[in-house]
């Protein structure tokens, strides 16, 4: 049996220590919960109610504790733990609210008769939690779940399972049923072997690469509900500002919070070029100077803590020094807190543009001519990255062939008109020169050179790299 460890990243010293669930424990309870659901189901509405409220009533009981060990786990200042416990418990009210005006039976005369609209539990529903917020975002998901009569399988982060076990303890107050809630602990298997099991539902917060992943797990099973919450990092534009210190308020507010580790955190600030667009610079590096990072337990009160782990500390130093290598401009460096363990850092602000997404807490300064222009030059997705991810190497995509003159078809950079109908695209091996080239056959089999050549030259633009043309020509992207 493995056996895994959390570790409070502001002192490196242990908070919870157990084992992983193996695959049989993970398979006997979904199969608990299966067996609990047809009662847990069909009991009165209002008896699921009372087992919330008592959730709620064990929540409110606990909170300062909760909230401090949230803060030894996560890092996260206590003012913010705190106001996390206070969303937990206010869930379950809005979540009575929202069932009764969404759901219920409703009857309507129609010209063919009567229509009812009737609601009824869907099944058992697994629930993967982030480490952000490891009591609030799975409470969301949990407490609408058991108040529709349905059951759960629950497994925290790896980074968060104390706070898991807390929950657990809650809602084992709440006095319910044998197999309604389950709790099961573990990293990446244990996840992946619940997400094996019969389930109705899976709901999950987190990166937007595992929501994609679990979106085409489950395509072609329509029966299980998807409730995916992914990451996703806005930029902020700012235009015609009469006053820059408010200004700074809220780009440091969006940017910092949490350590930058909330999945609403902005990286991106784009202002006008000139002396309105240096004046918030100057406001947002002016606040940021005076953000406590320090322990969740010091004095004066720290307005933000250590990141997840020092390995989480690592990649964002070494990717905020990739992008300065580049060509970024520093107007505050990151780096280590003073007498502070590796989880730490300081917020970065630099100035870069068309670079691709950096992790926190850093962020990106954009000079823009114009608002639209400044969104204009936002990043977009690497279409070769998005191209390897749709066309793993050795598969082969049949493509049904558009005859009709003209007509445009699906390509990996966007659509184009090929000049032969196409039946499969693979990727090749690298040639040699190391790169890799899309290949475009013809029904017999025969390469096709001139969109052979017409990709291959796209995607060496993208990449700036040397070419060479038909009659033996350098180009450079």
């Amino acid at each position: 049996m493995t056996r895994f460890t959390s570790i409070d990243p502001a002192t490196g010293d242990t908070v919870w220590e157990g084992p992983a669930a193996t695959g049989e424990q993970v398979a006997a309870a979904v199969t608990a919960a299966r067996t609990a659901f047809p009662d847990w189901a069909d009991r009165p509405r209002q008896d699921r109610i009372d087992a919330m409220l008592r959730y709620q009533a064990a929540l409110k009981a606990r909170a300062p504790a909760m909230a401090e060990a949230i803060s030894r786990e996560t890092g996260k200042a206590l003012w913010e733990t705190t106001a996390e416990l206070g969303s937990m418990a206010g869930k379950v009210d809005l979540s009575i609210k929202a069932y009764d005006e969404r759901t219920g039976e409703r009857t309507a005369e129609t010209p063919f008769g009567t229509a009812t609209l009737r609601h009824r539990p869907h099944g058992v529903a697994a629930v993967l939690g982030p480490f952000n917020f490891p009591g609030h975002l799975p409470n969301g998901h949990i407490v609408p779940a058991l108040l529709a009569g349905d059951t759960v399988v629950f497994k925290p982060s790896e980074e968060t399972p104390h706070t898991g076990q807390l929950m657990a303890e809650c809602l084992a107050e709440a006095d319910l049923p044998t197999g309604v809630f389950n709790l099961i602990q573990g990293a990446r298997d244990t996840g992946a072997a619940l997400l094996d099991q019969p389930i109705d539902a899976l709901m999950f917060t987190g990166s937007g690469a595992a929501g994609a992943h679990f979106r085409r797990k489950f395509a072609e099973d329509p029966h299980v509900i998807l409730a995916l919450e992914l990451g996703g990092n806005n930029p902020l534009v700012v235009w015609d500002a009469a006053d820059a210190e408010a200004v700074a308020g809220i780009v440091v507010q969006s940017a910092f919070i949490t350590t930058g580790q909330r999945c609403s955190c902005a990286r991106r600030l784009i202002v006008p070029e000139g002396p309105q667009g240096d004046a918030i610079i100057e406001a947002v590096a002016a606040l940021v100077d005076r953000l406590i990072f320090a322990p969740w337990d010091s004095t004066p009160e720290p307005y933000g803590g250590p990141l997840i782990s020092p390995k989480a500390a690592e990649a964002a130093l070494s990717a905020l020094q990739a992008r300065i290598y580049a060509g970024a401009r520093v107007i505050r460096a990151s780096g280590p807190v003073d007498n502070l363990p590796g989880a730490f850092v300081k917020p970065a602000i630099i100035e870069v543009t068309g670079v691709t997404r950096v992790p926190a807490p850093v962020m990106k300064a954009s000079l823009a001519s114009s608002a639209s222009a400044g969104v204009k030059a936002l990043p977009v997705r690497d279409p070769r990255r998005q191209f390897r991810r749709r066309h793993p190497r050795g598969q082969c995509h049949p493509i049904r062939p558009q005859r009709r003159s003209g007509q445009r078809q699906p390509g990996p950079l966007g659509p184009f008109h090929p000049p032969h109908p196409r039946r499969c695209c693979e990727l090749q091996p690298p040639d040699d020169r190391g790169r890799r080239q899309h290949a475009v056959r013809r029904p017999g089999g025969q390469r096709q050179p001139p969109a052979q050549r017409l990709l291959r030259r796209r995607l060496l633009r993208l990449s700036g790299r040397q070419f060479r043309g038909r009659g033996g020509e350098e180009y450079r992207g």
